[in-house]
């Protein structure tokens, strides 16, 4: 994905979307299944190993699930893409730059959660061209808590570590 867009932060700055979270999948090892919460603790750890982690979390938009489904025409359950959090009524893609709260949580977006080789296995031939730009986005935590279902996602402002213009 592109570098920060420093031109167009006055448009960041005055989206006023709060999101929501749909779901929530932990997973108890790397590579294992999926599983379904109601709430997910992250005052001690995260999916990805440690909090500060580029991927320690990763959210998916639910308006991009029927997208993915029609464009490699496979069915498939929303967790079974193997992120963390689906949220619903906010880009994304907008919180790359951005830091934001999940309930109680403060992430920080770090960079695109770009499909895996295992998409193709999931979605059939051409799965991972099907969910590519759609794949959602992997955020860094900077304020542990709890996240559950329900909880408002909300923009915050940048990350204090991108240019100003």
């Amino acid at each position: 994905m592109a570098e920060f867009p420093t031109g167009l932060r006055k448009y960041f700055d005055s989206d006023p979307a709060v999101g929501r979270v749909l779901r929530i999948g932990t997973r108890p090892r790397k590579r294992a299944p999926v599983v379904e919460v109601s709430e997910w603790d992250l005052t001690t750890a995260a999916d990805h190993g440690t909090a500060r982690q580029k991927r320690a979390v990763t959210l998916i938009q639910a308006e991009h699930i029927p997208v993915i489904k029609q464009i490699s025409g496979a069915e498939f359950d929303a967790l079974d893409l193997r992120r963390n959090v689906l949220v619903s009524g906010i880009n994304l893609a907008a919180l790359r730059w951005a830091r934001f709260s999940v309930g109680e949580v403060v992430l920080e977006g770090t960079l695109p959660c770009d499909p895996c080789e295992r998409m193709e296995g999931l979605l059939g031939p051409g799965g991972y061209a099907a969910m590519f730009g759609m794949g959602g986005l992997c955020a860094r935590l900077v304020t542990p808590g709890v996240i559950r279902v329900g909880d408002p996602v909300r923009r915050l402002g940048f990350r204090d570590d991108l240019p100003r213009e």
